[in-house]
């Protein structure tokens, strides 16, 4: 059998598709007899474009609408003219949308006339290998793409079988797209290591799926969605991707020269966290919390082959947090080889000292730490297990280790106040030199969460987001089945607090790249040198306990415990002068409060700093 492995924008450029090195793998395992080819459709894109618009559409453009836009729809709207056969679908719908939030559109109105050429152009180079099965894989907005070029290969060659699958297709989402699209023949739902090869026997012996765990399948005219399996793929029986065929597509493509190729890997599934406190506003995992890892030995011997292999040494991994045992028997392997690598993680925000030490020393130069907010109660509201005071630590030591922090700051919770924001703001100023969030972002319902799944915890009206009104040409109803993304009444602060917070996250980003605020030991002087934007330039001098004071802030403390330390350490200190102390340094913005509690603010070194978007 002919598998034709398809991956279609807007896959990022700079990154192999994991889900088609693994697919390589499950069949070859599976299936040796099997040939197995792969479409890289991300790049053919970004390559037609280039071409077609004589370099006026970029690489660059293309992460302008395909990374930067995707809360808007206006990846899959240039392909949803080709889906519904009329070039002018949605334009009206899309332009009153963007009009509404300020949404620029040019660009993507520039790609969509290019849009039906490249599908055809697709449909031409798959058919032309002879495929058996075209299996797709779809994310985020890879639906309306994968959907208009398997609609077309149908149409060419009716006996070749469409099968989708991938993190669109988890459930009801993965029958929604198969029921309304008949000539997509399957759907796999959930993991694809062991339905995929099932879903191949069937098909070579010409026999109803019809006990393929979670997979849909037509019966005649009739959809047909098996029920999902709750078995979740064992670590051991997940392979290492296979990215050879992506590295002869990325080596001759014209695209190369624009970006800056990493490798991905994935260590772990699910989420430990999630298993035991699922974050209110998360829908990541979808049906597939439960948490699995590979031994750390066996993830860096999966590391060093690739390296090796594509001479690559950036690795993204895509594990949704990181395994703990990782900092006994995976981190210090990395750490012991000598390989200079660039790693890039997902973490919990609430790591100690020693273990982002570690990450650092790792060669770890990139984290996503989930941060969220920097006010514990509404850190509370979304099940965060961490406090505002944890997350400010998080952020200095990020300076302190060099570590790039990518953080969201979110509200919109049902039950937050003003009051819960108020204080934070206040204090955002005295943060400017520790990297600050994306922006301020009002949190979107997303399926699978438990503000979706539970109505009682605020958000009791739902409907799909008004993005997919010009994406996708079906009723409501379907919708609501199809999609990962909802709208619903705003919860939370509005009006002018919510002002007040965008204008100071606003301003942190703007004065960030100028601001320091830096420890120096000067014999017994403890120096504190004061850079930053909108406070002018200061050194602060603390000696004897006031410097141990400082320093055991570090760690973030209430008063009385502060008090207790100093007075272990051999510091005499009367508590009313100790908290008049801890007034002033926190009116000098040296300390962060969160509640009761006191963090120290300066950092040790000053780390180097690129303009945003530079590298």
């Amino acid at each position: 059998m002919r598998v034709h492995l398809v991956t279609m924008p807007w896959h990022p450029l700079d990154l192999p598709s994991l889900q088609l090195g693994l697919l390589q793998e499950i069949v070859r395992r599976a299936r040796p007899g099997d040939e197995v080819s792969e479409f890289h459709g991300s790049l053919r894109w970004a390559e037609f474009l280039l071409e077609r618009s004589g370099g006026r559409l970029t690489p660059g453009d293309y992460v302008a609408v395909g990374s930067d836009a995707i809360f808007h729809g206006l990846g899959d709207w240039v392909f949803s003219g080709v889906l519904y056969d009329d070039p002018g679908w949605g334009e009206a719908r899309l332009k009153e949308y963007a009009a509404d939030r300020d949404v620029p559109l040019d660009t993507a109105l520039a790609m969509r006339p290019h849009a039906a050429g490249f599908i055809d152009a697709c449909a031409a180079e798959i058919l032309a290998a002879g495929p058996d099965v075209v299996g797709f894989t779809s994310t985020f907005m890879q639906n309306v793409p994968s959907l208009a070029l398997a609609r077309a290969l149908k149409r060419r060659r009716p006996e070749v079988t469409v099968v989708l699958g991938g993190s669109n297709c988890d459930g009801p989402m993965g029958h929604a797209l198969h029921r309304n699209h008949p000539f997509v023949d399957h759907v796999v739902r959930g993991e694809a290591e062991y339905a995929f090869p099932a879903l191949l026997r069937h098909l070579d012996a010409r026999t109803a799926p019809a006990d393929v765990p979670g997979l849909c399948w037509w019966d005649g005219t009739v959809s047909r969605a098996n029920t999902e399996s709750r078995r979740t793929v064992a670590p051991a029986d997940i392979p290492s991707p296979d990215y050879d065929q992506w590295q002869a597509a990325l080596d001759a493509s014209p695209v190369q020269e624009h970006i800056h190729p990493k490798l991905v890997v994935e260590g772990a599934r699910g989420c430990w966290w999630g298993e035991k406190h699922h974050c209110a506003f998360c829908g990541l995992n979808g049906t597939a919390m439960a948490f699995r890892a590979k031994p750390g030995k066996r993830l860096w011997t999966e590391i060093d082959r690739l390296v090796r292999r594509h001479r690559l040494l950036d690795v993204v991994t895509v594990d949704n947090i990181i395994d703990m045992a990782y900092f006994r028997d995976f981190l210090p392997r990395v750490t012991e080889s000598g390989w200079d690598l660039r790693l890039h993680y997902e973490v919990k925000s609430n790591l100690t000292r020693d273990q982002l030490a570690l990450l650092s020393a790792s060669g770890t130069v990139h984290i996503q730490p989930g941060i969220e907010s920097l006010g514990s109660r509404v850190l509370d509201l979304m099940d965060k297990g961490v406090t505002g005071a944890r997350n400010v630590r998080t952020l200095r030591e990020c300076e302190n280790h060099a570590l790039t922090c990518s953080w969201n700051l979110l509200y919109g919770f049902p039950g937050e106040t003003a009051d819960d924001y108020a204080p934070v703001i206040d204090q955002l100023p005295a943060l400017v030199h520790l990297q600050p969030p994306s922006g301020a972002h009002r949190i979107q319902l997303e399926r699978f969460s438990p503000h979706f799944t539970d109505p009682g915890l605020g958000f009791g009206e739902r409907r799909p987001a008004a993005m997919y009104q010009h994406v996708y040409d079906l009723p409501e109803g379907e919708l609501a089945d199809l999609v990962y993304l909802f709208d619903t009444e705003p919860a939370g602060i509005g009006g002018p607090v919510e002002r007040r917070l965008k204008e100071a996250v606003a301003a942190w980003r703007a004065g960030h790249a100028d601001s320091r605020l830096l420890f120096e030991e000067d014999g017994a002087e403890l120096l504190v040198h004061d850079r930053r934007c909108g406070r002018p330039p200061a050194t602060h001098r603390f000696t004897g306990w006031r410097a141990a004071a400082l320093r055991r802030l570090e760690d973030g403390r209430t008063v009385a415990a502060l008090h207790r330390l100093l007075a272990t350490d051999g510091h005499a200190v009367p508590a009313r002068v100790l908290e008049a102390w801890v007034d002033h340094a926190f009116s000098l913005g040296l300390l962060f409060r969160d509640g009761a509690t006191y963090v120290s603010l300066p950092t040790w070194g000053a780390p180097v700093r690129l303009p945003e978007g530079a590298g």
